[in-house]
């Protein structure tokens, strides 16, 4: 695979794991009773209906020919009512953790093909299979920071007070230059965090082995 195959790659694995962080949101609210995603038709994969031009194009281009050791991403966020949960109490949190979820989910199914393919399949297809985990875990992380637009903003509205809650709204008119900015001085803090749960799931002598030094 030629380094320019290898980007289309993973900007693929990219799309499709944002799509289904996004569908994860609104498949949770539509079982919470909430219909908005299914009546937006946003239960879907189709990625037209998905992309965000700054987050599922400009930013991922950007850290590709920069050569960023991460890679990550956001859709366009799923809408839903949470006037419409049966669960008014933590419905909302529910919903807003399941994106991420979704994405860990995807990293651990991958990662166990993985820890136990590595000495069984060829090396190139498990090394791809790694990408994908690699990926996933990033856009975990990466959604779970408390920065808006990120789900991790929404999760600690629906824990803090009041008053911080509107410190943070606030904040969301700044929140791709505050994104721009933490990625820029902080980008290490994300790949820590994403090398040691790597290795965590796959195992640290399979990571050595496909990324030497890890």
């Amino acid at each position: 695979m030629t380094g320019f195959e290898f980007k289309i790659f993973q900007f693929i694995v990219l799309i499709v794991s944002v799509m289904v962080h996004e569908v994860s949101h609104g498949y949770v609210a539509e079982k919470l009773g909430d219909p908005t995603a299914r009546l937006a038709g946003r239960l879907t994969f189709n990625p037209l209906k998905h992309i965000d031009m700054f987050g599922s194009i400009l930013l991922p281009l950007l850290l590709f020919f920069s050569n960023s050791p991460i890679m990550i991403g956001w859709a366009k966020p799923v809408p839903y009512n949470p006037y419409n949960l049966r669960d008014p109490k933590y419905g909302p949190l529910k919903v807003a953790l399941a994106g991420p979820l979704s994405n860990i989910l995807m990293a651990l199914i991958f990662g166990m093909l993985v820890r136990f393919g590595a000495f069984y399949l060829p090396a190139g297809f498990v090394w791809l299979l790694a990408i994908i985990v690699l990926i996933n875990i990033s856009l975990a992380i990466f959604n779970l920071l408390p920065i808006p637009p990120l789900d991790g903003s929404q999760i600690l509205n629906l824990i803090l007070p009041r008053r911080w809650t509107m410190v943070m709204e606030r904040l969301g008119f700044y929140g791709i230059a505050i994104i721009f900015v933490f990625i820029y001085f902080f980008s290490f803090v994300i790949d820590y965090a994403v090398t040691n749960s790597f290795i965590a799931i796959v195992g640290r002598s399979v990571a050595g082995a496909l990324f030497g030094g890890l």
